[in-house]
């Protein structure tokens, strides 16, 4: 990666934000320049990065001109207003939101799964959902020994999900509870801590929730499959940072523990955490600020001969988020696909 590349950071003040700031100085990511953008609310704060404060400015008309990458963390209506903008100037955007994990002209990567789906870009890539990339890193290389069928998964997902201001409000929470006051809620639809509930998206006519939907479709376009059967359960449980998951894996054949065991071991971007004797299993608290999803308790599912069950711990924010993006830039710049789109990349 010889070339450096002039970078803006969309949402730069948000949990995702600021953590892509800090990995893209940690990981050496060639830049040549740096912008950070935000609302205007943000407008005028300064984050720090490679010994000194950069200005935090509004998002505006002119902001993605001479921009070669966008990494845009600002939700879902803010990308949808500027990712196009940002393409037309002649940016590449790796967006985090889920405006545009769907659309079937954007290729939606986990770098150690499809990788060579970020070839196909016309501008924007999209980045998937968190309990999604940190499931994929997992199932993808059991899937490659031996094809699963099924995957049934209940998520324990942790504060950081729902951003800075969710984590500050879980702790307020606890505050509140343990002085005998009557916690508040602002983020979270019900008090998260000292509690848990089911994830509170909106929920479509067979049950499902948003966030249980986007497990279903992403992996299936992630893994370029649609006969993988998916069933998930999204929880919200009072866990600061790092999202968990209890996985069952219904394979085409038999696949024993022994060879998951083996297979993970070698897999990139996971790392096997097992102690049976001291009952010791991946923890978000392990997880927080790791790069790698941690995965154990990897057993023999005693109701099917087929079917395998896996325990994981990944931090939302790194992994699930502002790492898997970082991965993408680097994938892009190493294999010199972080090229200035056509002008029909405005229509992808």
């Amino acid at each position: 990666m010889s070339q450096s590349y002039r970078v803006a950071i969309l949402g730069a003040t948000g949990a995702v934000g600021t953590e892509l700031l800090e990995l893209l100085q940690s990981r050496n990511f060639p830049l040549s320049d740096l912008k950070l953008l935000a609302s205007e609310r943000s407008a005028g704060n300064t984050l720090p990065f490679g010994g000194e404060m950069l200005p935090v400015e509004a998002v505006g008309e002119r902001s993605f001109d001479k921009v070669d990458l966008v990494l845009a963390s600002a939700g879902g209506s803010t990308s949808k207003i500027w990712a196009q903008k940002a393409v037309a100037a002649g940016a590449v955007v790796i967006d985090n939101s889920s405006a545009f994990r769907m659309e079937p002209n954007v290729p939606l990567v986990v770098p150690e799964v499809n990788p060579e789906a970020a070839r196909t870009h016309r501008g924007i890539i999209a980045n998937p959902n968190c309990t999604t990339i940190l499931m994929a890193v997992a199932v993808w290389p059991l899937h490659q020994f031996k094809p699963v069928k099924r995957i049934v998964v209940a998520t324990y997902q942790s504060a950081s999900g729902a951003g800075a201001r969710a984590m500050e409000e879980m702790k307020a929470q606890a505050r509140a509870i343990l002085q005998g006051e009557t916690p508040e809620t602002n983020i979270f639809p019900y008090p998260l801590a000292f509690n848990l509930f089911p994830h509170n998206t909106p929920i479509n006519d067979l049950g499902y929730c948003e966030e249980e939907m986007k497990m279903v479709n992403e992996t299936r376009k992630i893994f370029g499959t649609n006969e993988i059967a998916i069933s998930p359960t999204c929880v919200r449980v009072p866990v600061l940072r790092a999202h968990s998951e209890a996985i069952n894996l219904e394979f085409a054949e038999p696949l024993s523990a022994i060879e998951a065991r083996e297979i993970l071991n070698r897999a990139k971007g996971v790392k096997l955490v097992e102690d049976w004797k001291a009952n010791y299993f991946p923890m978000p608290a392990e997880a927080s600020g790791k790069d790698e999803v941690l995965v154990g308790r990897i057993r023999q599912d005693i109701s099917h001969p087929c079917g395998l069950e896996m325990w994981l711990s990944g931090d939302q924010i790194r992994k699930g988020a502002a790492l898997n993006a970082v991965q993408i830039a680097e994938l892009l710049a190493a294999k010199n696909w972080l090229q200035v789109p056509t002008a029909s990349a405005a229509n992808a």
